[in-house]
């Protein structure tokens, strides 16, 4: 489990395909600090660090990972949002965070105010794509709040903080981020649906 708080950014030194696997090698400030075995988030996926070596460190995704995510477009020299799982009787700053990504979703809009940014994003519609207006979102692994909702999309405003330490500040218009959608949310609306 995640809370979509960002603890460092990982800068990827290599990639590498083996059958329907692709390996992924980060150099970060918290390599120190990992150790094999151990969950960290990817901008918001959930990978299983499996090497480490000196200051960097690998991931390995599987078919359905590249599938349903944004990292069959990564490279070498990218930058990732990075998060390691909470530890029990830590905080929960952000929300509730699988690391297990829904769907992805393009960036549609950048408004640049005055000490903020307005980002809005369009995703396929489905009934468990499901956002809310001041509920959570997680987007590339930050837990965010929803201003404005539709079926197949939301706004969130970002601060300048998470801006400047967080990948957001490399957006662009046609990107595209990963999503997971509120776990709550999720869990409500497939009862309901069960129920109608």
């Amino acid at each position: 489990m995640f809370t979509g708080i960002i603890e460092s950014m990982g800068t990827i030194l290599d990639v590498r395909t083996e059958g329907t696997n692709r390996h992924f090698t980060f150099k970060a400030e918290m390599t120190s600090e990992l150790k094999v075995d151990q969950s960290v988030a990817h901008d918001g996926v959930c990978l299983t660090v499996v090497s480490i070596e000196g200051q960097s460190y690998t991931v390995t995704a599987v078919e359905e990972t590249l599938a349903r995510t944004t990292l069959g477009t990564w490279q070498v020299d990218d930058l990732v949002n990075l998060e390691r799982c909470t530890r029990l009787g830590d905080r929960l700053d952000g929300h509730i965070v699988q690391g297990h990504v829904d769907t992805t979703a393009e960036v549609v809009d950048i408004d640049a105010r005055d000490g903020s940014w307005n980002v809005h994003f369009r995703h396929a519609r489905a009934p468990h794509h499901l956002t809310v207006a001041k509920g959570s979102i997680t987007v590339n692994g930050v837990s965010l709040t929803v201003v404005d909702s539709t079926e197949d999309g939301f706004s969130i405003t970002v601060i300048p903080y998470t801006w400047d330490h967080t990948g957001f500040h490399r957006l662009k218009t046609g990107d595209s981020v990963n999503l997971e959608f509120d776990v709550v949310g999720k869990y409500v609306a497939a009862l309901v649906a069960r129920q109608s």
